[in-house]
């Protein structure tokens, strides 16, 4: 997601309010049942692991979809700025035919919306968008995912690491009558921004890592993390001067929220665990990979294409937003168990992979099923107090305005209250600074 803060400038809207010579310029008629034709709006290129990923995705779904779609490299557009760049790369995409176009970044989305209100027959998804829910366009949409999960559970698997290091068990045997003091450990993170997207998920994977420490007995109190921002989505040098600064204040495993291998080939400099997004690092950090979680877009693709080829409405979506799930298979991870297992004995290792498996797959079943709930408010407090009520903000206009702290009854009659994330949009909107977790003084 590529979030600005800023309210859109007077100049901009000008800009947009010029944005409208789309001439001789028409939008292709589609007919229901033919190829749609797709194209693909990138900010960076596949050097990039944000982009990379909707790129391989697209690759996936048009084989997937086989004969309903039509796909050509010319229609893949990439390195298009966050300015009237992306509205010209959308009439490029117009004049080439395209039914359906996709964009990959948050700056887009004003640009989009300008094309939609343009071309009316054309299809604009626009991925990590907040704007789709007041525009009410029927040909304008956003879409995300719930990837807090998948970074929940990357985290957990990253906290089997700490356990394991420190007991070298994982067994309930560890528990005891009064559950004792995990050992003072600071984790690390480096993020892009201080936006809602980037703390929902470093929340998310901080409390994996906590609720993997206490759900072998331990109190994760003392388990806290400080966070670096390089406010750019992808620089190399900013990702790894971060992670070494997180490194040389104590951090003892690293995740990060950013685009390039620079922090993690900084946690393989330093043997520090690390946990990365979009991609998994196997071959480049082979002694430090343990975890990662993307986004899968492939099935968001497929869902608009059928859609559109059957003449119907896009299958999950509420307010022009789509939201995919673990479910869905929108949300993926890999988990390098060797590492995490790293400091186990050889005799050892057969028997707590297959305790270790047990417990992550336990936790990845409860949110699949919606029992278990990352952001279950019993887990984390704001300054000292539990939250009880938050006006959070659906619709991109920076102020809250849907309350979003819920209660359910879980399968085993439990009552949870909980923050319930990308439901009322597909954004993240979680933006709360929560206790543990410590941020540099500017933010």
């Amino acid at each position: 997601m590529k979030k600005t803060k800023l309210l859109l400038s007077l100049s901009s809207v000008a800009l947009l309010a010029g944005l409208t010579g789309c001439g001789s310029v028409k939008g292709a008629e589609y007919v229901k049942g033919q190829p749609v034709k797709i194209g693909l709006i990138c900010l960076h290129d596949s050097s990039s692991t944000y982009d990379k990923n909707f790129i391989d995705a697209l690759g996936e779904a048009v084989k997937a979809l086989g004969g309903k779609v039509q796909f050509s490299q010319d229609c893949l557009l990439t390195g298009v700025a966050e300015d009237e760049h992306c509205y010209d790369a959308a009439k490029d995409l117009v004049k080439k035919g395209c039914n359906v176009i996709f964009a990959d970044s948050f700056g887009h989305q004003d640009y989009m919306l300008q094309a939609a209100k343009d071309w009316p027959t054309v299809q604009f998804c626009h991925a990590t968008g907040t704007n789709a829910k007041t525009a009410k366009l029927a040909n304008y949409h956003n879409a995300f995912a719930s990837i807090y999960e998948g970074r929940f559970l990357a985290g957990y698997a990253a906290g089997l690491r700490l356990v394991l290091d420190y007991t070298n068990t994982v067994t309930e045997s560890i528990n005891m009558d009064a559950h004792p003091k995990f050992p003072a450990t600071k984790l690390g993170y480096v993020g892009a921004f201080p936006y809602a997207e980037v703390k929902s998920g470093y929340t998310a994977w901080f409390l994996g890592v906590r609720s993997a420490v206490s759900h072998v007995g331990f109190d994760a109190s003392d388990v806290t993390m400080d966070v670096q921002f390089t406010n750019s989505w992808y620089s190399p040098d900013a990702e790894t001067s971060a992670a070494k600064a997180l490194i040389t204040g104590g951090a003892k495993l690293v995740s990060q929220h950013a685009d390039s291998k620079g922090a993690p080939g900084e946690c393989e400099k330093n043997n520090i665990p690390n946990v990365t997004y979009n991609i998994e690092t196997t071959t480049d950090c082979p002694n430090t990979y343990l975890a990662y979680s993307r986004i899968n877009w492939a099935p968001y693709y497929q869902a608009v294409v059928n859609a559109l080829y059957e003449g119907k409405a896009i299958d999950g979506e509420k307010n022009n937003n789509w939201t995919g799930t673990l479910s869905t298979d929108s949300v993926q991870y890999n988990v390098n168990w060797d590492n995490v297992l790293k400091k186990v004995s050889a005799e050892r290792k057969v028997e707590y992979l297959a305790q270790a498996k047990l417990l992550f797959a336990s936790m990845e079943a409860g949110l699949k099923s919606g029992d278990v709930k990352v952001f279950d408010t019993a887990t984390f407090t704001v300054d000292g107090k539990k939250v009880t009520t938050y006006q959070a903000d659906t619709d991109g206009d920076f102020k809250g305005d849907t309350e979003v702290i819920k209660t359910f009854t879980n399968a085993l009659g439990q009552q949870i209250t909980y923050f319930d994330e990308s439901v009322e949009c597909s954004a993240p909107y979680f933006d709360l600074n929560i206790d543990g977790i410590n941020l540099p003084k500017s933010n």
